[in-house]
């Protein structure tokens, strides 16, 4: 099934059940506390907070989002991306535990044909009625596992919404890992939908993956093989004329569709705030064409965008120098405060590609002392102190 359908699929569904479908929302959230709009229910927070009274009781929406929390897994794991698309049903004061879990096994099953036997859910550890109501509707107790609240009790990551949830599995299988059900934490399980229950004022915010429910619905291995990401994913391949190392070839493809989604909301490589994460996965991109061996230029060929490929020239001269003394560095053993310092502050090299060198060689770095100089440094700068 094509993303545009499974997309339809899922508006249909709850445009039949009384939803209205909300515009899109920016990217770049009105919210001093985010970067990006990195679930859903960003642009609907007025809504889940009191600020504003939502349009009607029942919405849905489909919702580009970043979220670099899990930088370090992409490319090493089949299920993690910078960016994807977020499909979500939203009720204030309407429906709320019971309808949600319905409607969800409901679509999964009947909407996108998918074997109910292969299904698992978590709940939060002190949630027995959500346990419960799951085994009403039919899950067997043992494909019902309860975590703990950094697995099963959702927020926005700053003081807000906030409630129990409880997520939905697939279970692809022995070829993708060992069994146990999602508290294994396996690649073997996973998460397509996320059901968050918002308490008090009994709202329902709900989160299902477009990429990863392509991902099953496609028959592929990981998310960057859907029908959205893959053609994407096969210019770096001819490009480079290497398949053997699918990791940089992932991270490249991920990166490259994030940055142009973010370029695209008027952002632009910088130091600090979303500038900065721009910055980061265009360098991390360019890292990884250098290991496959292209050594010029080639990210403007790649994406047609005039920013990303100045970002690149720029970078050059940078991954040169630091690179070099990186290498020289690494081979005297554990990186001390003051060479990490050196690489960032004389030859413009940044800490967190340093760590990720360095940890790819089983490496240590100081952070630590590493922080404590750019304090310092931070501080003579202000001229408080020297």
């Amino acid at each position: 099934m094509k993303s545009d359908r499974i997309r339809s699929t899922f508006l249909d569904f709850f445009e039949q059940r009384g939803h209205l479908l909300v515009p899109e929302g920016s990217l770049i959230p009105d919210d001093d506390s985010l970067l990006f709009a990195s679930a859903g229910m960003v642009p609907l927070k007025p809504y889940f907070t009191g600020e504003k009274r939502p349009p009607q009781p029942r919405l849905m929406s489909a919702q580009r989002c970043v979220r670099t929390v899990d930088i370090e897994n992409i490319g090493h794991t089949t299920r993690h991306a910078t960016s994807f698309e977020m499909l979500g049903n939203f009720a204030f004061g309407d429906y709320f535990k019971i309808e949600s879990m319905q409607w969800a096994l409901e679509l999964l099953t009947e909407g996108f044909g998918i074997d109910r036997d292969r299904l698992w859910v978590t709940v939060f550890e002190d949630d027995d009625e959500t346990e419960q109501l799951w085994r009403r509707l039919g899950l067997p107790a043992e494909r019902i596992q309860r975590l703990g609240i950094k697995d099963n009790f959702w927020s926005i990551g700053v003081p807000g919404p906030a409630g129990p949830n409880s997520e939905i599995f697939y279970d692809r299988g022995e070829r993708y890992g060992v069994g146990g059900g999602p508290a294994v934490n396996s690649e073997r399980f996973l998460e397509v939908w996320n059901l968050v229950f918002m308490q008090p004022g009994n709202n329902i915010d709900t989160g299902m993956g477009l990429d990863r429910m392509a991902l099953l619905l496609q028959g592929v291995d990981n998310v960057h093989e859907i029908d959205l990401v893959s053609p994407l994913l096969s210019k770096v391949r001819e490009l480079t004329g290497r398949d053997d190392n699918p990791v940089s070839h992932r991270i490249i493809t991920d990166h490259l569709r994030a940055s142009e989604l973010i370029v695209g909301q008027g952002v632009r490589p910088a130091n600090t705030g979303r500038g900065y994460v721009l910055r980061r996965l265009l360098r991390r991109s360019i890292y990884h064409l250098r290991l496959l061996g292209v050594t010029e230029p080639v990210l403007g060929r790649l994406t047609g965008d005039s920013v990303i490929e100045r970002e690149e020239r720029a970078f050059e001269r940078t991954l040169r120098t630091g690179s070099r003394l990186l290498r020289s560095s690494l081979s005297k053993g554990p990186l001390d405060a003051k060479t990490v310092f050196t690489l960032h502050d004389t030859h413009g090299f940044p800490v967190d590609l340093t760590e990720e060198i360095a940890a790819e060689q089983g490496v240590r770095v100081d952070r630590a002392g590493f922080d404590l100089l750019m304090e310092e440094h931070r501080r003579r700068s202000r001229g408080e102190v020297g």
